[in-house]
């Protein structure tokens, strides 16, 4: 029988640059730079969204995407200096939408007939709710039970978690890159063919320009593309559909965002509470944390760090908690998670440094601030994305797939279990969204609306059904007999902060502050 080649890897190899080494200065500002045009994504439609539902203007509009923007970029500094010190861009969550629309169709808030005031009350229920949800993360992440909870994950647990983190964002790739198949499609290629089959290709010396920055090369160039098609008049006489994802002046951004505009706490008015939106918003926290987690696994594999030790995760969730309740005390419209695009970003590049992200969560905060420029870069049709989603998303499945590696996949106990999780981890949530509807609540659907929402959003999240399948069968299922297949003799030493000394290098709090808060 031939050698095997590719025996299982802690650390991928191909990557050029780990978590704690960094790029010469003018690439990472361009790579930083990248990042940020990346997350524009998810933070110019979420509020796209939700803000004409709540009553919002067009330049309510822009100054919500602004806030998220700039408190975008202030979680991700913390997160990157004090959390999980992972290179991960934390922004605006759609686990949030459910709840929020639950919120939106309050009978309370649909009285009020002038739609500036319904959103500006709209605006303050979601803060109130936000705030008082915060604090199951809160309290979750810094009181180490997150961790705890940890310790029953396996790789062969992970693998779905993490591969669903990425598969169950497929409603974000193709349908929408579908909307304007004359944009999308040229885009997708063209990452492709630039990060596949052009990357050895270097006409600047030895730097790998398709590699390293193909989301700044080809969104220019698309994006040049898809103006000219607007000025032209080719969407001219189109369905509004078309017209909305084609066109790069139907946004309104431009002509509607402030020159400058400063966000600051409470600037929609003092929050208002109520019990139910409270406990629905709480669902949202929870989805965000079972989806961040997944992500931080990814981060750390792409970043050739060890997988984050109990402390370290727990750390990370704790520091998210504090980024929702900045989220409820600004008014961004919605939480927060870690934005998984910007993590496959991460394995695109082949750059996994924690500067390149702490300079990108910069650029959140200046062009946040200097609202017009800004509102440039938001005007990027969202096909454009979509195509970028296709790639990255499939990446992030295809890195939580890699633990299997550690695990024995010629045991039918570790077969059942990954494919009934990666099944239902998407069959259940897509079961849950055929039946949503933003006014009627979803599948679950009784007389107490925060419930519905609730139950909704928990099974409408394919990483957080996965992690419940997953997890449960892994801990239930021949586990005494089985923790060698599981992949636990490999998994186990990363568990604590001690248990590899690696995990000092990576994870270690800046400034010496690990005096303070030792870990455990």
């Amino acid at each position: 029988m031939a050698e095997i080649s590719h025996p299982p890897m802690e650390q991928l190899q191909d990557l050029e640059y780990c978590i704690d080494s960094n790029p010469p200065w003018p690439e990472t500002v361009l790579l930083a730079f990248q990042n940020y045009i990346l997350m524009l994504g998810s933070s110019a439609f979420i509020p796209a969204l939700l803000v004409p539902a709540m009553g919002g203007t067009d330049g309510d509009k822009a100054r919500v995407m602004q806030t998220l923007l700039f408190v975008a970029g202030i979680k991700t500094l913390v997160q990157a200096l004090f959390g999980t010190r992972l290179p991960a861009v934390v922004g605006g969550s759609f686990a949030y939408v459910v709840p929020i629309a639950y919120i939106i169709n309050d009978s309370s808030l649909q009285k009020i007939s002038n739609d500036h005031e319904r959103f500006i009350h709209t605006m303050r229920a979601i803060q109130g709710a936000l705030i008082v949800a915060s604090s199951i993360q809160i309290i979750l992440g810094y009181s180490q039970v997150w961790g705890l909870f940890s310790r029953f994950f396996s790789p062969l647990g992970m693998a779905p978690v993490v591969g669903l983190v990425g598969l169950g964002m497929f409603q974000r790739g193709f349908p929408q890159l579908g909307n304007c198949i004359e944009i999308g499609l040229p885009m997708l290629l063209l990452v492709i063919g630039l990060t596949q089959y052009l990357k050895h290709v270097r006409p600047f010396k030895d730097v790998p320009i398709f590699e390293r920055f193909p989301i700044l090369i080809c969104v220019t160039f698309v994006w040049i593309y898809a103006i000219i098609l607007t000025a032209s008049g080719a969407y001219r006489h189109k369905p509004s559909l078309t017209q909305h994802s084609c066109r790069t002046d139907k946004a309104n951004l431009i002509s509607t965002a402030p020159w400058f505009k400063f966000p600051y706490p409470l600037q929609w008015g003092p929050p208002t509470f109520a019990v139910g939106h409270s406990f629905a918003m709480m669902s949202a926290v929870l989805v965000s944390m079972v989806e961040s987690t997944g992500a931080y696994m990814a981060a750390s594999r792409l970043a050739i760090a060890t997988p984050p030790p109990a402390y370290v995760l727990s750390r990370g969730i704790g520091w998210q908690g504090i980024g929702v309740l900045l989220d409820g005390l600004f008014g961004t419209g919605t939480g927060s998670t870690v934005l998984v695009e910007n993590v496959g970003l991460l394995g695109l590049t082949r750059v996994g440094s924690r500067r390149v992200v702490q300079v990108s969560a910069g650029f959140m905060i200046f062009f946040s601030i200097l609202g017009k420029f800004g509102a440039v870069f938001a005007s990027i049709p969202v096909p454009i994305y979509a195509a970028l989603h296709c790639v990255l998303f499939g990446l992030v499945a295809a890195v939580g797939l890699s633990f299997l590696q550690f695990t024995n996949m010629n045991s039918m106990r570790n077969l059942m279990i990954t494919g009934l999780s990666l099944f239902l981890g998407i069959s259940i949530p897509q079961f849950f969204v055929h039946y949503w509807d933003a006014r009627h609540y979803g599948l679950v659907h009784t007389d107490a609306g925060w419930f519905n929402a609730f139950l909704n959003t928990l099974f409408m999240s394919p990483a957080t059904v996965g992690l419940i399948i997953a997890v449960f069968m892994d801990n239930t299922v021949e586990v005494e007999s089985s923790k060698k297949d599981r992949g636990m003799p490999w998994w186990v030493k990363f568990r604590t902060f001690r248990g590899d000394n690696r995990n000092e290098e990576f994870y270690t709090l800046p400034f010496n502050l690990n005096r303070f808060f030792p870990p455990t």
